[in-house]
């Protein structure tokens, strides 16, 4: 069985193995309906997704959707980080509502970070740097610590979480402290907060996440399930359709009995759908939804997520916030980061003459990863250097020594545009 920790570095060696064990269904099913997608889905390394097909959907149709993520400030933001702000950005690029939440209340129970602490890191390490990728005016940015919505929210979810289901997801036990499950319960709050009447309601919501995340995304969309105030249940045979709502007001199951059709029982509505076209049984959702609404329910949309790829750390292994040399910082020095790439473990050979023979490993190269997943934009040129690799004629000095070029000017223009990031705050309401 595989673990998978939120709060650990876990390097997850065989993908396949998510999609049997926890559900997670193949993004590049959906590739081909999306239009100009992101490398990081061209190129495969978001490999997996749990109901993005919601998200897509509201994508190509102009509907409201909205992508979300947080950040805990408890130390440098780096590569891994810059993976996730640039798939909220790509969301926002496409129509969508952008919200990044600073997890200030979890740094402050899990890493004992002052709120000082959490309020600098958050805004000079994550804040920046999202503006400076690209992050536009109309995203709503905020520290949990502040957001009286979140807190709120967090303490409705804690009604319907209990300390077994938390234990089981987290691995929580008698010395987990109180704070600790509570900032769980808060990142739900996030995930599920651009839901809320504040934001314009349900609408599909994706957080892209790396693989050690999907617990959040599991007790999230069942606490969203839990604390909607209608449950939808199919009949296996896909004809009927069952609204129920034990603690609903009866006028509310009588409103949607009357609106779908259906036939009102004690404490559930039965909908046929026998039928119905596709926009009918999308129909019959909508009204449960706005009815729900009507009478003071949250009527949550279960979260979407997408599951990208880890970063291998540069030498090799995990990245660990603990070894700097396993990776690279955004605010490093451009003259540092060319040196941490110059130092990387390679795909290649012992010998010279082995490299030319053989030909090298790039799927086993740090340095190359570093093209794929940051440094060359361009498909065809990624290409090249991948077959000059394989076939022997790329040595690993010159490589690297084209991949430090590359991140020194990475990081120097970041870091430029990072100043001028901290200039537009404002812009952000910060």
């Amino acid at each position: 069985m595989t673990t998978l920790d939120p709060w650990g570095a876990v390097k997850i060696d065989n993908y396949s193995k998510l999609f049997d064990e926890f559900g997670i269904s193949k993004f590049d099913e959906l590739l081909e309906k999306i239009k100009n997608p992101h490398r990081y889905m061209r190129r495969h390394i978001i490999f997996g997704h749990r109901s993005y097909d919601s998200v897509l959907n509201a994508m190509l149709s102009g509907k409201p959707f909205a992508a979300m993520s947080g950040f805990m400030p408890s130390g440098r933001a780096h590569l891994g980080h810059k993976m996730v702000m640039e798939e909220i950005i790509w969301h926002q690029q496409q129509g969508g509502d952008a919200f990044l939440a600073i997890a200030d209340m979890e740094a402050h129970a899990v890493r004992g970070k002052t709120w000082k602490e959490c309020r600098e890191y958050g805004i000079n390490e994550y804040i920046l740097s999202a503006i400076a990728f690209g992050l536009e005016p109309g995203a709503h940015i905020y520290f949990q610590s502040g957001s009286e919505s979140v807190k709120s929210l967090a303490f409705e979810l804690g009604i319907k979480a209990n300390l077994s289901e938390l234990s089981a997801i987290y691995g929580f036990n008698g010395e987990t402290n109180i704070a600790h499950m509570v900032s769980a319960l808060t990142q739900s709050a996030d995930i599920l907060n651009p839901q809320s009447e504040e934001f314009g309601g349900p609408k599909p919501v994706v957080i892209p996440v790396g693989a050690d995340q999907d617990p959040h995304i599991r007790l999230t969309r069942g606490l969203a399930y839990k604390t909607n105030m209608f449950r939808l249940l199919v009949e296996e045979t896909g004809k009927e359709i069952s609204v129920r709502g034990k603690a609903a007001p009866k006028e509310a199951l009588k409103e949607i009995a009357k609106r779908t059709g259906g036939t009102l029982y004690e404490e559930h509505v039965d909908i046929s759908i026998l039928g119905r076209t596709p926009a009918e049984v999308a129909e019959v959702y909508s009204i449960v939804q706005k009815v729900e609404l009507k009478y003071g329910g949250y009527a949550f949309m279960p979260p979407a997520s997408t599951y990208h790829k880890f970063m291998t750390g540069l030498q090799g292994g995990k990245m660990s916030s603990s070894a700097p040399d396993s990776y690279i910082a955004l605010t490093d020095k451009p003259e540092d980061g060319a040196k941490k790439v110059m130092r990387a473990k390679t795909g290649g050979r012992v010998t010279v003459e082995e490299q030319k023979k053989l030909g090298g490993e790039p799927d086993k190269c740090t340095v190359y990863e570093l093209l794929v997943y940051h440094l060359v934009e361009d498909d065809n040129e990624l290409m090249e250097v991948y077959k000059d690799c394989v076939g022997g004629t790329r040595a690993c000095g010159n490589c690297k020594k084209y991949t430090a070029e590359l991140m020194s000017k990475f990081l120097k223009d970041h870091q430029e545009k990072r100043e001028l990031a901290r200039e537009r705050l404002g812009e952000f309401g910060l």
